[in-house]
């Protein structure tokens, strides 16, 4: 994910590619983006914070008032399965993903201050803790680094 307070960054263009390129990858796949599922995603991508399932339903009562804890949970499913967005783990929210379309590992860096979740490639962390793993033995289903503290905007001033 880029960062949005930086002057450059154009956040509604941020959310138009993104969205173009799930309604893409699932034209491409054969599956359907139906408007719950839309909408949800639409939700999670308006900023570059982790939003939590019911405030996801909460958003989406007012224009779907039949809308259930399941509807909500069916939709980040399946928009997990396709890998539009992540499941922060540590915050038990999600987060949209401007990788789609490839499987990959992440490092998500996480604002205490401001929220603000930046997604970053991290290659050489990767592969250090894939050949940790390979030393132990284990075989990893996913990876997934979770790292909390400040960005760059956010620093504390020295002490």
């Amino acid at each position: 994910m880029t960062e949005n307070t930086q002057p450059e960054h154009d956040h509604n263009r941020c959310i138009h590619t993104a969205i173009t390129a799930a309604e893409q990858l699932c034209k491409t796949r054969g599956v359907q983006l139906t408007p719950i599922r839309h909408k949800v995603l639409e939700l999670i991508l308006n900023n570059h914070k982790a939003v939590k399932a019911y405030d996801l339903l909460d958003q989406i009562r007012p224009l779907n008032d039949a809308a259930k804890p399941a509807t909500v949970y069916r939709a980040l499913d399946f928009l997990l399965e396709q890998g539009l967005i992540h499941r922060v783990e540590s915050l038990n929210a999600f987060v949209g993903c401007h990788s789609s379309g490839i499987r990959h590992d992440q490092l998500l860096l996480i604002c205490t201050i401001c929220n603000n979740i930046e997604e970053r490639p991290a290659t050489a962390v990767i592969q250090a803790l894939t050949a940790e793993m390979a030393q132990a033995g284990f075989n990893a289903q996913r990876k997934t680094i979770e790292i909390q503290g400040y960005c760059k905007n956010c620093q504390p001033p020295p002490q």
